[in-house]
């Protein structure tokens, strides 16, 4: 079988160890909020593009960092279509709300993690192993 990879950028920011998760309008799980680059454009520049579209606060460039890459079967595709998440940790600027394609943001605990996608399951249990999450 050949593997499709949908290639992802993420944040990942937590809050008394809760996950800040979003919910596109018409989906059932919840993803880091994040999405696809455009043409040309670095990690750090769909990051900042996207956390603004989706949440509607800035993210200070300075504070980007790498967290880590996670990759499993895509939600909702047909089997052999991957998601490959790059995740960073980052601050930002301004109170997170739904904004713009999303519908509900919530911060999970480790407990609640069945309500996001497969690839959130693999940075669900990483967080967990580094008692970074409840």
């Amino acid at each position: 079988m050949t593997k499709v990879y949908i290639d992802k950028v993420a944040l990942l920011y937590l809050k008394d160890q809760k996950l800040l998760m979003a919910r596109s309008k018409g989906k059932d799980r919840f993803y880091n909020p994040g999405g696809k680059r455009d043409l040309g454009e670095s990690d750090a520049a769909t990051l900042i593009r996207e956390v603004q579209e989706e949440l509607d606060v800035d993210i200070d460039p300075r504070s980007i960092q790498y967290y880590g890459t996670f990759e499993a079967q895509a939600h909702g595709k047909s089997e052999g279509v991957f998601v490959r998440t790059k995740c960073y940790t980052a601050t930002f600027h301004g109170e997170p709300k739904a904004s713009g394609e999303i519908e509900e943001i919530r911060f999970l605990s480790y407990a609640e993690k069945d309500l996001s996608t497969f690839v959130d399951f693999l940075i669900f249990d990483d967080l967990k192993a580094k008692n970074l999450i409840a």
